[in-house]
């Protein structure tokens, strides 16, 4: 017979006694070579990912190659472009500039310096993240913290600062290139702490990375525990932001600590926190391994909520069918979808990225063919420098064709819910590329975002 944890619902399934945990073996920049799969390819092909393997973070576990990926439809492969390199991720002349310094077999400075030089150019630290978003104590940055909106707090936990496997479109690509100037991350929590209970509008926190459940358990644990403490009560939800049920859903099912896992989680949930893991899926090809299921199962019956989010991607995801069958899935499966996102201006932003026409198309036609329950699913949405932006349709007004918009969140909270005009330009892709429509000069928000980012108006004061 099986061994149960109760938990509390439904019993959960541990793992056998004596089986060993699945091996996880990862790749990176230097072991490309070194990955049976990619045999297949040219030499020219895997120079390519070669070089912007160096200059975009590339890492990738064993599990993806073998489980994920249908190796006889690559390139176009949604999965394969979502792990590997792709020579389109740079500009021409970027590229080049890489390429030229490979094939010249330079010393490892010379690679590192051409590298950090394309990634200035890559806007690594976009909607204000280093300059707006970080809280300040007696005039100095708390590490690895974040406030943008009043109830949200984001916290980079030093042991997460890494990912299973690495998205070629994230947009938190600088944390991973070793760069200490650029990377989010708290070398201890009890400064978080004790924001957190100098501010009692707080009542979401947001563990993020990296990716939270790299780490193990008990480190997990240190950061979770104390915030059972009563001062911290007004914290109701703790959200936990990870991709691990597409990269390594092992984490839930038979890793070493797994069982440990849950029964943290579970134990959070009873002191009476909300839950919620953020999960990341961009194709309903990420949860069909019976592995990824049996993880959505365990997890779901610890009593935490699962919402689903991802970014509308070129080459990945960038038809309403694929995106309606995702959401439905997920439905079945008992998660929640929350969020269609527009790529950020980041990193491979040029590779990735779709005209916001066509964002709203896709996700109008994606939310037509499913039911209510799906329907949870918000976006077309930016989350751009004053706030989270969402596209919610095209139409005319008094002859002119506009977009339609509005603030789901913002900087200043008396932004969110106030629709908005811009004029209709097919080709834009964010918000700093729109005009307000009608013959206005400026958003109505303009004048006091440009205040906050002059600094003559603090943006975390609510």
């Amino acid at each position: 017979m099986v061994p149960v944890i109760q938990f509390l619902k439904k019993p959960v399934a541990l793992r056998q006694p004596g089986t060993t945990p699945f091996s996880f073996q990862v790749y990176t920049e230097h072991h490309l070579d070194k990955i049976d799969a990619l045999k297949q390819l040219s030499a020219h092909q895997r120079f390519e990912m070669k070089v912007v393997a160096n200059v975009l973070p590339f890492r990738v576990n064993q599990y993806v190659i073998d489980e994920l990926i249908d190796w006889c439809s690559i390139p176009d492969d949604p999965i394969f472009q979502l792990v590997f390199p792709q020579k389109g991720m740079l500009s021409s002349a970027d590229f080049e500039q890489m390429a030229e310094v490979l094939r010249g077999n330079a010393d490892r400075g010379l690679i590192q310096q051409t590298a950090n030089d394309i990634r200035k150019r890559l806007n690594p630290h976009p909607a204000g993240q280093q300059l707006l978003n970080v809280p300040l104590i007696e005039n100095e940055p708390l590490e690895g913290i974040q406030h943008k909106y009043r109830e949200t707090v984001l916290f980079f936990p030093k042991h997460g600062q890494v990912c299973h496997s690495y998205c070629t479109f994230c947009f938190r690509w600088a944390q991973f290139i070793g760069d200490k100037e650029l990377r989010f991350s708290a070398k201890e929590a009890g400064y978080l702490y004790n924001y957190l209970r100098n501010h009692r509008n707080i009542s979401d926190l947001l563990i993020t990375g990296g990716d939270p459940m790299v780490m193990k358990t008990d480190h997990l644990a240190a950061y979770l525990d104390p915030l059972l403490a009563p001062e911290l009560e007004h914290v109701q939800t703790i959200r936990i932001g990870t991709k691990s049920l597409t990269f390594w859903p092992q984490r839930f099912v038979n890793d070493a600590d797994a069982d440990e896992l849950l029964r943290l989680l579970e134990r959070t949930v009873r002191a009476g926190k909300h839950v919620a893991i953020m999960a990341h899926y961009g194709h309903w090809r990420e949860m069909m391994t019976p592995i990824a299921r049996q993880a959505i199962r365990r997890l779901r019956d610890t009593g935490v909520v699962i919402r689903t989010q991802a970014p509308l991607l070129n080459h990945i995801n960038n038809d309403a069918d694929t995106w309606a069958r995702m959401w439905r899935e997920q439905v079945q499966l008992g998660m929640t979808p929350y969020y269609m996102f527009v790529e950020r201006d980041t990193g491979a932003r040029r590779y990735f990225e779709v005209p916001l026409a066509r964002a709203w198309e896709v996700y109008r036609e994606a939310i037509q063919k499913v039911s209510g329950l799906g329907r949870t699913a918000r976006g077309p949405s930016m989350s751009a420098g004053p706030g989270k932006v969402e596209i919610q349709g095209v139409t005319e007004i008094n002859a002119e064709k506009v977009f339609v918009l509005r603030f789901i969140q913002g900087r200043n909270p008396d932004w969110v819910q106030r629709p908005f005009f811009a004029k209709y330009d097919p080709d834009a892709t964010w918000l700093d590329q729109l005009k307000p429509a009608f013959g206005e000069d400026k958003f109505f928000f303009q004048d006091e975002y440009d205040a906050m980012c002059k600094k003559e108006i603090n943006p975390r004061v609510y």
